[in-house]
């Protein structure tokens, strides 16, 4: 089996490598493509099946959706894989279906349970990503003997001088890095992301119609696959039976100043809902404290966040992870990076340095590193708790 490693310094050979970076034909390519059921996996596969590659699509079923069969109009892995299914017999390449719910289960469900009741915000996509897709289905993929794996990611992998680097894709909008930054450099040297020089979603759907796809206006999923109506807390409840016990929220300095009902239906930074109206100015919350069930709410300069500690860092740069290195830093998903210093602490430890303090910083969040010119990621870590 050839190693994308090895096939991206074929560049010294006379063959030429295909679009995949491999130095053989295309029908000799073998490629697994991980299919959801989605726009965006499915136009990776018909698109390798058009140029010819040996594409074998499999798909993940994650987790129980007897019950959300029952729902009209439910989105629900159930139809994913019925969409999947329909893709590989239009295209005409051999289809899989893998039960990987008990894996979904321990290595995602259960900790993104555990995580919110220690008053953390997860993000249970990163992980599936780390410990299901990029894990496991990554060396099914190997065991089928395919010279690498295909996803619809957006996000480009382009091969440096010192080995694959992970880029952000051409299309900011649709920027899958966040979710990705836990992807180490061997899987790298594996994956391919088709999509990720794009210029827009449109330029997608537009390819799903050239090849005859019916998943070509199929909406973009919104919710964590296993919260389909995004109702996190009932989730948490049904998982961990008692969850939701009531408590109280105080401010800064300890005063109770009304009560809640369960730390699990509250967030760093939310304002709204909080039911302690009529007291001047506006209240957020700062801070969980399910160990005694306590919601600490303050103003908002109290969210203010410089220093952002971090652990299982994942380092992707060229340089040692020592020292102070400038990055941009991502906090959350759906803010820009901004400018940072990161500081090892340890082997897969660091502390980051928000040259301006950002407000929102929740333990359970990842905090992504940016060059600080380029669109190369240079890897990330979990938030553990924040100060100011």
């Amino acid at each position: 089996m050839t190693s994308c490693s090895s096939a991206a310094r074929a560049e010294a050979h006379d063959t030429p490598l295909n679009s995949l970076g491999f130095a053989k034909p295309p029908s000799e390519t073998r490629v697994v493509v991980a299919m959801s059921g989605g726009v965006d996996s499915s136009v990776v596969a018909a698109m390798l099946a058009a140029e010819g590659y040996d594409v074998i699509g499999v798909t993940l079923q994650l987790y129980d959706h007897g019950a959300a069969l029952a729902k009209k109009g439910a989105c629900c892995a159930g139809q994913d894989i019925h969409d999947a299914r329909r893709v590989a017999e239009r295209v005409g390449f051999p289809h899989y279906v893998l039960d990987y719910e008990n894996k979904f289960r321990e290595s995602v469900i259960e900790e993104f349970a555990d995580a919110y009741l220690a008053g953390a915000t997860p993000v249970p996509c990163i992980r599936c990503n780390e410990r299901v897709k990029f894990r496991d289905l990554l060396q099914t993929a190997r065991e089928l003997d395919a010279d690498c794996m295909a996803t619809g990611h957006y996000i480009r992998r382009f091969y440096g001088e010192n080995g694959s680097e992970l880029h952000m894709a051409a299309d900011a909008n649709r920027d899958q890095s966040y979710f990705l930054f836990s992807t180490t450099s061997e899987q790298l040297d594996y994956l391919r992301f088709p999509l990720g020089g794009l210029q827009s979603k449109a330029e997608t759907r537009a390819l799903a119609a050239k090849y005859g796809l019916a998943v070509a206006d199929k909406p973009d999923s919104q919710d964590i696959c296993f919260v389909p109506n995004g109702d996190y807390a009932s989730v948490i409840e049904k998982l961990r039976p008692g969850a939701a016990d009531p408590g109280e929220i105080v401010d800064l300095d300890g005063n109770v100043l009304g009560t809640h009902r369960g730390v699990i239906h509250y967030t760093i930074g939310q304002r709204r809902g909080l039911g302690i109206g009529g007291l001047g100015d506006p209240l957020y919350v700062v801070r969980l404290e399910p160990e005694t069930r306590q919601v600490v709410v303050g103003p908002k300069q109290a969210l203010a966040t410089k220093i952002v500690p971090v652990t299982e860092v994942n380092w992707l740069g060229d340089e040692p992870f020592e020292g102070e290195i400038a990055v941009t830093a991502r906090i959350r998903s759906t803010r820009p990076p901004r400018p940072a210093i990161l500081r090892p602490t340890g082997k897969n430890r660091a502390e980051v340095e928000l040259l301006d303090p950002e407000e929102g910083v929740s333990a359970g969040q990842a905090c992504v590193f940016y060059a600080t010119e380029g669109t190369r990621v240079l890897g990330g870590g979990w938030i553990t708790h924040r100060r100011g």
